[in-house]
């Protein structure tokens, strides 16, 4: 069994148990569910990677590690199987020109401008949901679909592909904090002022990504992959190699709503992809790699490894996988879960402590707090090396 080098293992345990809210760059563009910690994901990448280096996260969901990957100066793929996942990676990653950003301000004043409750319907009917849009009928969710889909009908208005895709995300941002777990949806005008300060964030936060960037890296690769396919990829087949591999995958016999936000007494609605213009139309199950029954659970290990024989197929020899796991049966699973990363191809690397490094998950939401520490409350960090 490979050894953990000591003062690599306490960098890495100090920033997993790291509990400052998550900040910087363009974080905070979307609160995507599981969402890497900045810090760990910068800790990992600068102690097993040196600039120049291929830094791959094959269950990217937000792109936190596309973002500290690309400001320090690695090479970053990323591959989801959600386009909703692909699309706020993409996102986050996409700088943008001054006259770009000048286009997103002008246009927003006249965006709201349209986002009335009066705004006679037939105005917006192009942008306002289907049918597959559910749960959005509550009387506060509804005022806001009407908003967000006003919005959404001059999106058109802007200039560029890339001004276009930050202005859904703004809607994104903002939608989700209307409508996703809240116990009381706000007012319309308040929708508005929230659009108004929340454009304004995310030009700082992508003009500090900028800035970083400093013009001395490549734009990350974000693939809409299953990470099953991931050996068979553009990136690959032209025979880059990566280095390190930070990811978070699925956890193991746990409902995660990667697809779906929860309004009107947590109804599910699938209205993030309407919003971004992505497909959906998947179960729960399609996300999670299995569903919480004995079947869904086999599935899911047979899933995980054929990812992890595709993610070492693409990697150097000696490279490492650093990834934050859960299981809904710590005990069991985690045994299995090594099982397949060993016969995958992959060697765990022993720790200097005498215990695996578990965290507690910060920053749950108020109706999973309320069931308390559960088994799924609690992520370990795992250290493997490609044999």
């Amino acid at each position: 069994m490979p050894k953990l080098d000591e003062q690599i293992a306490e960098a890495v345990h100090a920033a997993a148990h790291d509990s400052r809210a998550v900040v910087g760059f363009t974080h905070n563009y979307y609160r995507y569910i599981a969402r890497f910690s900045p810090r760990f994901v910068s800790t990992v990448i600068a102690e097993f990677s040196r600039p120049g280096d291929v830094v791959v996260d094959p269950f990217v969901g937000g792109g936190t590690t596309l973002v500290e990957a690309s400001v320090a100066k690695r090479v970053a793929i990323g591959s989801d199987i959600n386009s909703l996942a692909a699309f706020v990676s993409r996102v986050k990653t996409t700088t943008l020109t001054s006259e770009e950003k000048a286009a997103i301000r002008n246009w927003l004043p006249l965006a709201i401008d349209t986002s009335g409750y009066r705004t006679p319907r037939l105005e917006i009917a192009h942008s306002l949901p289907g049918k597959e849009i559910r749960n959005l009928t509550a009387p506060r969710a509804r005022a806001i679909k009407k908003a967000i889909a006003a919005v959404l009908s001059t999106v058109a208005w802007l200039p560029t592909d890339a001004s276009r895709d930050f202005a859904r995300c703004l809607l994104l941002r903002c939608g989700q904090w209307a409508l996703d777990g809240r116990r009381v949806a706000p007012g319309v005008s308040q929708f508005r002022s929230k659009l108004k300060v929340t454009v304004e964030e995310m030009l700082a936060g992508i003009g500090e990504f900028e800035r970083a960037l400093d013009g001395r890296i490549a734009r990350p690769v974000v693939l809409h992959e299953d990470a099953c396919d991931l050996a068979h990829t553009q990136p690959f087949i032209a025979g880059v190699k990566a280095h390190l591999v930070v990811t978070s995958p699925p956890y193991t016999g746990v409902h995660v709503l990667y697809h779906r936000w929860q309004v009107d007494g947590r109804r599910e609605t699938a209205a993030p992809y309407w919003i971004a213009g992505c497909s959906d139309g998947q179960a729960g199950s399609f996300y999670t790699l299995g569903s919480r029954t004995p079947t869904g659970e086999q599935r899911y290990f047979e899933s995980v490894h054929r990812a992890f024989r595709s993610v070492r197929s693409i990697c150097e020899s000696g490279a490492h996988v650093v990834q934050l796991v859960a299981f809904s049966e710590p005990e069991r699973h985690l045994t299995r879960y090594l099982e397949v990363m060993e016969a995958a191809g992959f060697d765990e690397c022993a720790a200097t402590r005498p215990s695996r490094d578990w965290r507690c998950v910060p920053n749950r939401k108020w109706y999973a707090m309320q069931k308390g520490h559960t088994p799924a409350s609690r992520e370990v960090v795992l250290v493997h090396s490609v044999r």
